[in-house]
């Protein structure tokens, strides 16, 4: 067991000064960034674990840290492709490498402590966030090429697999935390916030998901075709107009409902829905 503490404490102890050469060579960039001013005082204060010779006897801990700097480090690289609208000759492979990073997290977490669930080292909102960053992440990218119509014509396929990805991000952040059933022994007095809950609507961001999700199912219907060059992906492709029928009505059920006039635009949704129902 000692020695198991040992292994992930070196594991983890790597990482962290990793990040904190990467995290400096950012900050050299951009020194007054409030993403990489945190991590770097986040990592300040694991590196000074770590010289005193503490043990990760908290484990669940330095990870919800080391996540959190991945986070701040992640979303600083990110805000540079978005002010360069997503350059096409180096964002796959930037995306792919922020993809990854987003991923560390979860995987370190499943293979350091392997005895617990995933979402109670990490925490609901820090598990949530790394899939709605990497969601969001690919809508963003996605929604940028869609306006680029020589290259979908040319990379039809690329686009499809960048939406499925994205889609699948979202899908799973907005299942990490069980919609409340109202005949479980929970009481709420306010009927408007009992049946969002219900609906497994949690906070703004998960209004926002749907939209994404809603949004990038009709990229993917209007670029989808049974050529022969996609049929053979067809069986593992997302039914993309059946999730975004369903995550949209949803959707405008929520705002038009107990969110009425809480500043939710729901047009673009109906006119996405009335193309595909």
């Amino acid at each position: 067991m000692a020695d198991d503490y040992r292994r992930q404490g070196f594991e983890l102890e790597r990482r962290i000064f990793e990040l904190d050469i990467k995290c400096s060579s950012l900050r050299a960039e951009k020194q007054d960034d409030d993403y990489l001013q945190n991590a770097s005082a986040i990592l300040d204060k694991l590196k000074s674990f770590y010289r005193q010779g503490g043990e990760s006897s908290n484990l669940s801990k330095l990870l919800q840290d080391y996540t959190q700097v991945i986070l701040d480090i992640t979303f600083y690289e990110e805000n540079k492709l978005v002010d360069q609208e997503f350059p096409e000759d180096c964002s796959p492979f930037k995306i792919q490498q922020l993809l990854q990073d987003l991923t560390e997290p979860e995987v370190l977490a499943a293979r350091l402590a392997p005895a617990q669930e995933v979402q109670s080292v990490l925490g609901l909102e820090l598990l949530e966030c790394l899939y709605w960053r990497r969601g969001a992440l690919l809508y963003m990218y996605c929604h940028t090429l869609h306006q680029r119509k020589q290259w979908i014509k040319k990379n039809k396929e690329t686009f499809l697999k960048c939406i499925q990805e994205g889609v699948r991000y979202l899908m799973r952040m907005l299942q990490v935390r069980n919609s409340v059933k109202l005949n479980d022994g929970v009481v709420l007095h306010d009927t408007a916030t009992a049946n969002i809950l219900s609906e497994g609507i949690f906070s703004d961001t998960h209004l926002l998901t749907m939209m994404y999700i809603g949004e990038m199912c009709f990229w993917a219907v209007k670029y989808e075709d049974c050529s022969a060059d996609t049929m053979e992906h067809k069986e593992d492709r997302l039914q993309f107009r059946d999730i975004g029928t369903q995550i949209l009505n949803k959707y405008v059920l929520a705002c038009e409902g107990p969110l009425q006039g809480q500043g939710w635009n729901t047009e673009n949704a109906k006119e996405i829905l009335s193309i595909l129902q």
